[in-house]
């Protein structure tokens, strides 16, 4: 049997992403507002998101969405996400702005 590399191996054993950086961010919810509603909004407004407290949060890599979590507070000021999955794409390399 031939031991053969799938792209994502092939794309992580390339000592050069290593040294990219990536633009990670976390999507807690989204909310539609019309125009009107928006410029209503100020100082102490709130927004109803889409997501109730237990759904899991999206995990976005340059854009590209590749794990949920769950979000969790670390210390006293902080939050962070504890990964609950991983979504690998046939696209994946885009997150890394390099082509393969």
């Amino acid at each position: 049997m031939v031991n053969e590399q799938t792209e994502i191996d092939k794309m992580f054993n390339d000592d050069a992403v290593f040294g990219v950086d990536v633009d990670v961010s976390v999507v807690l919810g989204t909310s539609m507002l019309r125009v009107h509603q928006l410029l209503k909004l100020g100082r102490g407004a709130v927004v109803e998101l889409n997501q109730k407290i237990s759904d899991p949060v999206e995990i976005y890599a340059n854009d590209i969405l590749v794990a949920r979590g769950e979000v969790i507070v670390i210390g006293d000021d902080k939050i962070g996400v504890t990964l609950t999955e991983m979504i690998m794409h046939q696209n994946s390399r885009k997150v890394f702005n390099k082509s393969y």
